[in-house]
């Protein structure tokens, strides 16, 4: 009987020991599935005109870009993904609302003295990300206007980044070629002394200050066209400036100081979840390296600074890596309009570029409605969720908005921005299957495997930059399955392929296209 007692009560034990581990494990099982999974971290890398042809991953041959082909290689490398437009303000407003820069008459190349170009009312990227718990940051290039008119450079500048949606803003005011050429963290210049105030104006000098075109032993780097106002750094630039010197950067010391604070703020939020957009200021003018990467592509100031701005690419993802983040964290990389060589200052782009072709096989260029204006480097990754591959889905990056929308639970979405989530996270080839591109407030249409160009008045070229712009006074039509550099015309051997693209261009422009004249076949 003792020994018949003690097994009972082994096994009693037994029983309510399996009993527990079984209701531990159902709890556990109940509590993973209860648990919310983890929001990654999401960075947005925005290049400034860099090209379809710039990229090793996208066949450059001449230079060489590890990092952003490491981006490439392990992501979804899209062979047709677009900016909205041509030019700067225009993509950087498309990518930050998910709404077409041609609803917004004043969405044009802004000066530094423009008025803050998005509605502080207006849906935006962090704003969206903001409502489901992200800490949302802007480093760098923002060139979205500041204020309401009539900014003083000398007090808390408002409203601007902070007030769509940014908790964290270090930026400068327009482009590097532009005055004010001061760093503005959250709405405030860095450095500024009181004693010394800013003043800036578009339109006329302020007495007594050099300017690139009245004292040329000033400079460094000498203009071309456009960029002979006043002098920083030995730099001539569009704009006059006075006052500020000490709140006044260094060049050649930018592309550090953006990533400086870019590693900061992964650091300072790496326990999530973070927006990041970091706008590198790197390829556009005036091509400032670093003196450590003076001469490494052997194609002058504008190669080098991609060679610089790979370096800082690879910097920051070295440090997502170093923070144990980058496994959840996905990147957007991507540029705001295509290549661009001579664009105001004299810098060997065009005579020390050799066999590079910063457009590809494409036809344009920055300000142009050829394809090489809008067609860009455009990569997703995030490793071990994104499938790596190429994809020729057609995305834009105005469809940026609602696919992350979707990857975060939010409703928030605009009737422009696409929800193309599974084709980013390389699940689906189902892309666009139309979309209007912009330049210089000139719009044209990709459907399908098809371009047109409506007619447009004005030159064919624009000579000081040496790009083909798109104007012609005919329609034209191009089949980019057979035709990717818009060599042959087709648009009077398809007169229905050219009536479904016009009928379809009409339907998306309405009443905001000005010229429906021009749309009338003859």
């Amino acid at each position: 009987m003792r020994v018949i007692t003690k097994s009972y009560k082994v096994f009693s034990i037994f029983i309510v020991l399996l009993a527990l581990g079984v209701f531990g494990c159902q709890n556990s099982s109940k509590k993973e599935q209860n648990e919310p999974e983890k929001l990654p971290n999401i960075v947005i890398i925005y290049m400034d005109d860099l090209g379809y042809g710039d990229v090793g991953a996208y066949g450059a041959t001449e230079i060489h870009t590890p990092n952003m082909d490491k981006l490439a290689n392990g992501g979804v490398r899209f062979t047709t993904g677009y900016a909205s437009s041509a030019t700067c303000s225009p993509s950087r407003y498309a990518l930050l609302t998910g709404q077409y820069p041609w609803r917004n008459e004043n969405a044009k190349i802004l000066p530094g003295t423009a008025p803050l170009l998005i509605g502080t009312e207006q849906l935006t990227i962090p704003k969206m990300l903001k409502e489901k718990g992200y800490y949302t940051g802007v480093v760098g290039k923002w060139h979205l206007g500041l204020g309401s008119g009539n900014v003083d450079w000398n007090e808390t500048i408002a409203p601007g980044p902070n007030q769509v949606g940014f908790d964290y803003s270090y930026i400068m005011a327009a482009t590097q070629d532009r005055v004010p050429t001061v760093y503005i963290e959250d709405g405030n210049v860095v450095g500024l002394e009181e004693d010394d105030p800013i003043q800036v104006n578009y339109q006329k000098n302020f007495e007594g200050e050099p300017t690139g075109k009245d004292n040329p032993e000033l400079l460094k780097m000498k203009w071309h066209h456009g960029h002979n106002n006043s002098i920083v750094n030995g730099i001539p630039r569009i704009g006059f400036m006075k006052g500020g010197e000490k709140a006044k950067w260094i060049d050649e010391d930018m592309a550090d100081t953006f990533l400086e604070k870019a590693k900061q703020y992964v650091q300072q939020h790496k326990d999530g979840p973070f927006f990041l957009y970091y706008a590198l200021q790197q390829p556009h003018v005036p091509r400032t390296p670093n003196e450590r990467f003076v001469g490494l592509s052997g194609m002058g100031p504008r190669g080098d600074a991609i060679v610089e701005a790979d370096w800082c690419i690879g910097e920051f993802i070295q440090t997502l890596q170093s923070e144990g983040i980058l496994d959840n964290t996905l990147i957007i990389f991507s540029s705001d309009n295509g290549p661009v060589l001579n664009d105001g200052y004299y810098d060997d782009a065009v005579e020390k570029l050799g066999n590079h072709t910063p457009w590809g096989p494409l036809r344009g260029g920055k300000y142009s409605l050829f394809e090489a204006g809008t067609r860009v480097p455009f990569v997703v990754y995030w490793n071990g969720k994104v499938t790596p591959g190429v994809s020729d889905a057609m995305v834009s990056q105005i469809d940026i908005l609602s696919s992350l929308a979707e990857l975060v639970g939010s409703d928030n979405k605009t009737e422009d921005s696409k929800n193309l989530l599974d084709v980013f996270m390389g699940k689906s080839e189902e892309g666009r299957e139309e979309l209007v591109l912009e330049a210089t407030s000139r719009t044209a249409l990709r459907k399908g495997n098809w371009a047109m160009i409506p007619p447009y008045e004005g030159p064919a070229k624009n000579n000081s930059v040496n790009i083909e712009l798109g104007n012609s006074s005919e329609f034209q039509l191009y089949d980019l399955s057979s035709d990717i550099g818009e060599q042959k015309n087709q648009a009077k051997e398809n007169p229905e392929k050219l009536q479904e693209m016009v009928e379809t261009f009409k339907q998306i422009r309405g009443a905001d296209f000005k010229n429906i004249q021009q749309l009338e076949l003859k």
